[in-house]
């Protein structure tokens, strides 16, 4: 047998063994799947959605060569007011800058009696004064239905004792919503490096509203309103400096105070709260004691004169000869 019949029976072979399998390969077609891709087709338009087109502003656009018009479109667009030639720096009013017609305590307010001659005269001031402070009331009601003194009178009483316990652990943070922007900086000043020790007793009479004003700031609809509370307590005050020694009062010992104490509130705001702004010191209140205040005892050295220098010489000239 020859090579050339030896390779076409292979070719024979090969046409009939390995053309099938290979006609087989050829009918399959290859696919290439996905398999990260969600099999629920419900979320294309939410993957569509992803993506937002923005319209960039134009940096490179010159607005000095924009007319009014174009101007005033595209601050439309942009949905900004035009620009005005001032500057302005807003600012809050939230408090007033003092008292407006204070209170004029009587003379002698929590001594004298009410029977006495002085005490009827006090009475009858009281309510002449009293019609100014029922308008003020009424106006107050006007954007508070439900105030009420003898309410308040009991609110007021807890924010006087929060603020005092505020101030005895120095919590400057929630100081500020007891007490006003301006009654602020007095309530702390020279407080620093003192230890307060304060303590509400009770209440020897009943804490009463006995004045009432209202007035309007810039605009007749900016109204605040200021109350004057009278509070006739007993306390314990004592109070400490740096070194531990006590500068003011006892803490043993309680005493009577009388406070005339203003709140403030801003009627205009609807988030507006009753704070402490002031207080009253009548004029005939005695002056309080002073408090002592605490040095540094320097003990000065004196120099040697000329007797003491002679006899320590002969102290020590005996002494020679001695030996």
């Amino acid at each position: 047998m020859s090579i050339r019949t030896t390779l076409s029976g292979l070719r024979i072979f090969a046409e009939f063994r390995i053309a099938p399998a290979l006609s087989a390969l050829n009918s399959y077609q290859q696919v290439r799947y996905r398999r990260t891709k969600h099999w629920d087709p419900k979320w294309k338009p939410l993957r569509r959605m992803k993506v937002i087109e923005v319209e960039l502003p134009k940096y490179n656009e010159n607005p000095e060569d924009l007319s009014e018009e174009e101007m005033r479109s595209r601050l439309k667009e942009q949905g900004l007011l035009p620009p005005r030639p001032w500057m302005e720096r807003q600012f809050h009013i939230s408090c007033t800058g003092g008292i407006f017609e204070a209170y004029v305590p009587p003379e002698g307010d929590g001594k004298v009696s009410p029977i006495t001659t002085q005490g009827a005269k006090q009475k009858i001031q009281f309510l002449e004064k009293k019609t100014r402070t029922m308008m003020a009331i009424r106006k107050i009601r006007s954007f508070e239905e439900d105030f009420d003194t003898t309410t308040f009178c009991n609110r007021a009483e807890s924010l006087y004792i929060k603020s005092h316990e505020l101030l005895v652990s120095k919590d400057k943070d929630k100081l500020r919503d007891v007490v006003t922007e301006r009654a602020y900086p007095e309530v702390m000043h020279n407080i620093r490096d003192k230890t307060v020790h304060w303590k509400f007793i009770k209440n020897i009479e009943l804490p009463r509203v006995v004045h009432a004003r209202c007035t309007d700031v810039v605009t007749k609809e900016n109204i605040f309103a200021q109350l004057t509370v009278r509070f006739h307590t007993q306390q314990v005050l004592a109070i400490y400096d740096r070194f531990g020694r006590l500068m003011y009062g006892s803490e043993i010992l309680a005493k009577d105070v009388l406070e005339y104490v203003v709140f403030e509130k801003h009627l205009a705001n609807e988030y507006g709260i009753w704070r402490i702004h002031d207080k009253i010191i009548p004029d005939w209140m005695p002056a309080k004691e002073p408090s002592s205040s605490t040095y540094k005892n320097i003990v000065e050295s004196k120099p040697p004169t000329e007797d003491t220098v002679v006899t320590t010489v002969d102290k020590k000239d005996a002494e020679e000869v001695g030996v």
